[in-house]
């Protein structure tokens, strides 16, 4: 292994070093975990219900530990923090519930009985981005765990301490040694072989679109399952019906949350053209009253972006051609600090609207009807989430259904609930995760015909 260091995004210094692993270290870890896959799907569903349990239980009692390291590592606000390791600690328990009712069927045929059963696949391989490291991780290792899989995963270069650190918890809860392994690395590099090695026998991605498309196409080879979460470029949408006021107040944190690096932030906001300017209005003053400070402070609703290439990148969007309608406040101090910028393009085919540019970054632009809304929300190539903002229950169940996205909320900018599915239309990926059918994906499903006849 060699060392990198880890930069936190609070003051641009090096806080910490970590190791990064070959390939040879990662094919090691991966035939850890597929000897510990033998002894691990004959746990019985009670004893691995309870051992998930327990890892949950363990989880709850350094939720404050976790949430301070993400604070360090990623930047993270620390109300969304803790938030973050206790969504860790409530999918495990909602998934521990599931190996006692990973249920088969039994299907009507002459002659005899048929019976289908749910069994697991073997080494599932979980890559996770470094925009929300904990709670990702976890809609990824808890159904796979829970199904009678083994996980390995991999953390995101910049933000692997919480991580590691989950491991070593699973660990204390009882999880098996060889069941859920942590290894960090270059994605070039962990995350490939995770991808080439026979072994592993699905993979959980969350990241970019491009990086889905080269993890998928690799996975072609072999044909390994996948599960995908990429990008996003989801709509706000304000009908003229809505109550202007709660939309105005709930948009700045519909796209700045997590300073924008969000896959589901809605950072294409439609307003109806004749509340346009009352609208707008309304959200100068909610933007200019989002808090960007301290993300050690309860109060803090935005931090700074995770490194300094990534605010490079950012700004790139901001360029003199750029028409900006106006600008929230931010930090001057060290790091990696940008102020939340609402933007007017130029035409719907500007950058900033057909762009993931994960940031606190919103383009805004008008339509005339509900028609009109569902054509520029559609002309996207990704369909992850969004909003619909209207008092009208009727339109908003016409559009929701017109709506070429696989999550959306109806005057809320709720995208994430962990008993609810959770998955993209068109670039923003491939399957769903978290609900009661996650572990679908982790699963076969065995066909066993008896015949009676004989």
């Amino acid at each position: 292994m060699s060392l990198v260091d880890l930069i936190s995004p609070l003051d641009g210094k090096v806080f910490s070093q970590i190791n990064s692993a070959s390939a040879a270290e990662t094919d090691l870890v991966i035939e850890k975990a597929a000897k510990s896959f033998e002894n691990w799907k004959k746990v019985s569903p009670g004893d691995r219900a309870k051992l998930l349990r327990n890892f949950a239980s363990v989880i709850d009692l350094h939720i404050e530990e976790l949430a301070q390291l993400e604070v360090k590592n990623s930047g993270h606000t620390i109300g969304n923090a803790r938030w973050e390791a206790g969504n860790v600690r409530d999918v495990l328990n909602y998934y521990s519930a599931a190996p006692e009712r990973l249920f088969g069927k039994q299907i009507p045929v002459p002659n005899g009985i048929d019976i289908t059963f749910k069994e697991p696949l073997g080494v599932v391989g979980v890559i996770v981005p470094w925009n929300f490291p904990m709670p990702i991780a976890g809609w990824g290792f808890a159904p796979a765990l829970a199904a009678g899989n083994t996980v390995v995963l991999k953390p995101a270069e910049l933000t692997p301490l919480t991580a590691i650190r989950i491991g070593e918890l699973a660990l204390e809860a009882g999880i098996p040694e060889g069941v859920f392994n942590v290894i960090s690395g270059k994605g070039s590099v962990v995350g490939a072989r995770f991808v080439s090695n026979p072994k592993v026998r699905k993979i959980v991605f969350t990241g970019s679109t491009d990086v889905g498309k080269t993890i998928m196409s690799g996975c072609a080879e072999q044909i390994k399952r996948v599960t995908l979460e990429l990008g996003g470029k989801s709509a706000n949408i304000i009908f003229a019906d809505s109550d202007l006021d709660l939309a105005a107040s709930n948009a700045p944190g519909a796209v700045f949350d997590n300073a924008g690096q969000d896959c589901c932030a809605r950072s294409r906001l439609l307003v109806q053209r004749n509340v346009f300017d009352s609208f707008m209005e309304k959200f100068e003053v909610a933007v200019k009253e989002f808090q960007v400070i301290d993300p050690y402070q309860d109060n803090s609703q935005m931090g700074p972006l995770i490194s300094k290439n990534h605010l490079s990148r950012v700004k790139g969007y901001l360029t003199d051609q750029t028409q900006i309608a106006f600008v929230g406040s931010a930090p001057s101090d060290e790091g990696f600090w940008l102020a939340p910028h609402v933007l007017i393009p130029n035409s719907l085919d500007d950058k900033s609207l057909t762009e993931e540019i994960f940031g606190p970054v919103v383009s805004v632009v008008t339509f005339e009807d509900e028609a009109d809304a569902i054509k520029i929300a559609n002309n996207s190539n990704f369909g992850l989430s969004g909003s619909i903002w209207s008092r009208d229950i009727g339109k908003a169940i016409r559009v929701s259904r017109a709506i070429e996205s696989g999550n959306l909320s109806v005057n809320s900018n709720s995208s994430v609930r962990y008993w609810t599915p959770f998955g993209g239309y068109k670039q923003s990926g491939i399957g769903r995760e978290l609900g009661p059918d996650a572990l679908d994906a982790f699963t076969e499903t065995k066909n066993v015909f008896f015949d009676t006849t004989r």
